[in-house]
């Protein structure tokens, strides 16, 4: 990536690492990173090599504190439009990753940056992070998957406390309810979710995928219907070189050589 982008990415082992790359700005989410992170997780959903994705964000104050209010105090009403369906593209973009995706936060993860990490399959928080959807303070309501995604994690009630009333809670208070996977020390954050994002390497690529899939795309339906997107989900896995080769290294008491395919 250029030097001056305002996302980057990195390949490793199969892990994409992707970054907000704003730090004097708290990583807030202004038009140009919208358009920057949607086309960066483009890249990465047709990317065969790459595995599973891990976001986190530059610096050491904040993972992303949200819409960037200085550019907006700027707008007219058209450009708030305009911007709105900059930021729908980024959200969406990042929703349709096909991989695995890791949200490594610290610091403040605040209305859009929490967001961006609702909006990964796993979070893993540094200790002192600070969550919250804050938007109705400012005449606003969450609006990149907020009152949906929280809503699904963590029931009716306990999102509307949270919107309805701005409220901050810290990583201990979001593991209790289930929003964080795991807690790390802060030097320790982003070793911890590679360490996650490896473990998630050693079982299929393939299989992990249809396994998202089937999660998300049964979300909300009838229990026979979910049950018959889960198996239209098997009946991919079974057909691939994984599920032949995982059965012949657990046989061989060896681990397996996936090819995702």
């Amino acid at each position: 990536m250029p030097g001056d982008a305002l996302v980057s990415l990195t390949v490793e082992d199969r892990i994409a690492v992707v970054r907000l790359e704003r730090p004097e700005a708290m990583n807030a989410i202004s038009g140009d990173l919208a358009d920057e992170l949607a086309e960066v997780c483009w890249r990465v959903s047709h990317d065969n090599e790459i595995w599973v994705m891990v976001l986190t964000g530059a610096g050491e104050r904040a993972f992303c504190v949200g819409a960037d209010l200085k550019e907006r105090a700027t707008f007219e009403i058209y450009d708030f439009y305009q911007n709105r369906e900059q930021v729908r593209a980024m959200f969406s973009s990042l929703r349709k990753v096909p991989q695995p995706t890791v949200a490594a936060v610290f610091g403040f993860a605040l209305g859009g940056g929490f967001e961006l990490a609702l909006s990964c399959d796993l979070i893993v928080a540094a200790q002192g992070t600070e969550f919250g959807l804050p938007e109705t303070r400012v005449g606003l309501i969450p609006a990149g998957g907020g009152t949906q995604l929280l809503t699904r994690k963590i029931g009716v009630a306990r999102t509307k406390e949270l919107i309805f009333r701005g409220k901050r809670f810290d990583a201990t208070h979001a593991w209790e309810l289930g929003l964080v996977a795991d807690i790390a020390p802060p030097e320790d954050l982003m070793s911890y979710a590679m360490d996650v994002a490896r473990d998630i390497c050693r079982s299929s690529p393939v299989a992990v995928r249809q396994a998202k899939h089937a999660i998300e795309a049964a979300l909300g339906l009838p229990l026979e219907d979910g049950l018959n997107v889960e198996n239209d989900a098997w009946r991919i896995v079974v057909n691939t070189e994984d599920r032949a080769e995982g059965i012949r290294a657990f046989n061989e008491k060896r681990d397996p050589n996936w090819q995702n395919r």
